[in-house]
């Protein structure tokens, strides 16, 4: 459901940020002293995010647009250089030029463009809820999660704040397509993937196309995923491991309202079952929670669960005040 039920941190304060540092970049480079340092440090820069390289284009762009940088380098910008070491109020005029197109770019034609609006969906526990984007993206809430959609001209934006989706991307080369899941930043190249986010921990099961996954603190780490590619990124690492169709079909099954479990632990089948239901159980007894089952089960069919379990294993299952405690 969408609404504004509580309060959400900025999600364009990176972009801000880097508007800001591309205006500096751009003033920078029209210096007389510029160098290929200076160069390589740009490049650096502009290669740390999409965010950066973005913000660049765009401002030098409409730079362009309004024939300062054509009129800095005429025939006559010799001369012109010359009236600016003369004139050094000149210098000022053109980094307020500069500036000036970045509030243009944030406050003036392109302001839709920079402050989108910000629509919030979530589901309860046990609930799901696919999403049709008006490019034509699906997008299917898993049980328990929270999820924001923006979009600009130059990119569409989703943050998993808590839970699990499935995306089903139409790929738009001119327009990217970014999941911000905690520390971790998923982009589209072409892509139907799905994404959890547990905390700081973020996994990425890819089914079809490429996406690339990286985290914010080490972009230099990222990883482009392939079909049957499952990531597992931190604030600081991604780390990639390979799964079979099968595998995959599992992982999924929440789709179908159902549970597969495969040789899974007695106490890894009772986290999943945990988390479409708000009656919870408890392996109370460390010598049994590794005890393996196999089965498919209805996600909200906890009743079907323990009485497998008992018939199996000759459990005892006692119910206590919203939880179902199991012991040997």
């Amino acid at each position: 459901m969408s609404g504004a039920g509580h309060q959400l941190a900025d999600p364009f304060a990176e972009a801000r940020a880097a508007r800001a540092e591309a205006a500096e970049w751009l003033e920078r480079r029209e210096n007389d002293d510029w160098s290929g340092q200076d160069q390589a440090a740009l490049d650096e820069w502009l290669g740390a995010s999409w965010q950066n390289t973005s913000a660049y284009w765009r401002l030098e762009a409409a730079w362009r647009r309004a024939d300062r940088l054509g009129a800095l380098r005429n025939p006559n910008a010799g001369a012109a250089m010359t009236i600016m070491r003369t004139w050094p109020w000149m210098m000022l005029a053109r980094s307020a030029a500069v500036l000036a197109v970045a509030a243009i770019l944030g406050l003036g034609a392109y302001r839709w463009v920079w402050t989108p609006r910000v629509e919030t969906y979530s589901t309860p526990v046990g609930g799901r809820e696919l999403l049709t984007l008006s490019d034509g993206t699906q997008i299917e809430l898993n049980t328990n999660t929270v999820l924001r959609v923006s979009g600009t001209r130059e990119a569409r934006q989703v943050w998993l704040d808590r839970g699990e989706a499935f995306f089903d991307v139409r790929h738009d080369p001119n327009r990217l397509f970014v999941v911000n899941a905690g520390a971790s930043r998923i982009i589209d190249l072409g892509t139907k993937f799905s994404a959890e986010r547990n905390g700081a921990r973020t996994e990425v099961a890819l089914l079809e196309g490429r996406a690339r996954i990286e985290s914010a603190h080490a972009p230099g780490r990222a990883k482009v995923l392939a079909p049957g590619d499952v990531a597992v990124a931190t604030a600081t690492a991604v780390s990639v491991t390979q799964q079979s169709a099968q595998d995959l079909a599992d992982r999924l099954s929440w789709q179908r309202g159902m549970l597969v479990f495969r040789h899974a632990t007695l106490a890894d089948a009772a986290a999943a079952f945990n988390r479409y239901n708000n009656v919870k159980i408890v392996i109370a007894d460390s010598g049994i929670a590794s005890l393996t089952i196999n089965g498919t089960f209805p996600t909200t069919s906890i009743a079907l669960f323990y009485k497998a379990a008992q018939e199996a294993f000759g459990l005892h299952v006692e119910s206590r005040e919203g939880e179902l405690v199991i012991t040997r």
